[in-house]
């Protein structure tokens, strides 16, 4: 008997593991099982003022923090952030382990491959970053492949340097450094290990104005634009969702009142 009632118990467990882990979800699609859940889980890296950092007391904030929660309000469920290396979005968004990113991404041919984008909220520039006092001259974006570069892993300026300098030879394969984290590069720019950083423009002048000793030498559109935030492939019910939230909050104003709050201040 006392088999019997164990053997009961570990099968009740079970069932719960299961039920717990959405074995027993009725959800017709991902928008549904989010709603059912009462919560969507989202990918960041809080390393990227003022679209998403950390503030004193342990919490996000940000540009795209802000966009992010209302989104969820007004999808009708609580945010769950999950923050990670930006290189590891994409990937936990194909393995389900998050159900959305936002994190300044840009649109490529290449990630839309593997993800989907919702429409465009925002659209960037890209920039250069020297120390004070450089003593080098970029008259234009190829000209800094003259200099130790850091740029953060995955993202499009890596691509275009990548693409663009290194693999054309212009650029030494050992004068590019990566970094998990933007300020961790701009930190190595202040002291010297690197010589230009290429970021996007709007975090790069936060992050000038907070440590102090930097200028930022050039900005354009070279990597960058239109800011998306990406979803699982084809997942069309959560996209309309998102872009339907998307439009009602560019045309109440919301978008540009996030834009004068974050890169006027």
């Amino acid at each position: 008997m006392k088999r019997i009632g164990f053997f009961v118990s570990v099968l009740v467990a079970a069932s719960l593991v299961l039920s717990a882990c959405g074995g027993g979800s009725t959800a017709a699609n991902h928008l549904e099982a989010i709603k059912q859940a009462g919560v969507i889980k989202v990918g960041t890296s809080a390393d990227y003022p003022p679209f998403e950092s950390v503030d004193a007391s342990g919490n996000k904030i940000g540009f795209d923090i802000d966009l992010m929660t209302e989104i969820a309000k007004r999808l009708g469920v609580k945010i769950e952030w999950v923050d990670m290396p930006f290189d590891s979005l994409i990937a936990a968004v194909q393995e389900g382990k998050i159900d959305a990113s936002i994190s300044a991404f840009n649109y490529s041919e290449e990630r839309d491959q593997t993800i989907d984008f919702s429409d465009a909220y925002y659209t960037s520039e890209d920039a250069f970053t020297v120390a004070e006092g450089f003593a080098g001259t970029i008259a234009n974006p190829e000209d800094v492949a003259n200099f130790k570069v850091g740029v953060q892993t995955g993202t499009t300026q890596d691509g275009w340097l990548t693409d663009t300098l290194v693999a054309t030879g212009k650029l030494p394969e050992e004068n590019l450094f990566r970094y998990d984290r933007v300020d961790q590069a701009m930190l190595d720019l202040q002291n010297g290990r690197i010589e230009v950083m290429m970021s996007d423009y709007i975090p790069a002048q936060a992050l000038v104005e907070q440590l102090g000793g930097l200028t930022i030498v050039y900005h354009g559109v070279l990597s960058s634009g239109p800011m998306n935030i990406v979803i699982p492939n084809d997942d069309k019910e959560l996209q309309q969702a998102i872009n339907e939230i998307l439009k009602q909050l560019q045309d109440e104003g919301f978008i540009n009142d996030l834009a004068v709050k974050y890169f006027t201040e």
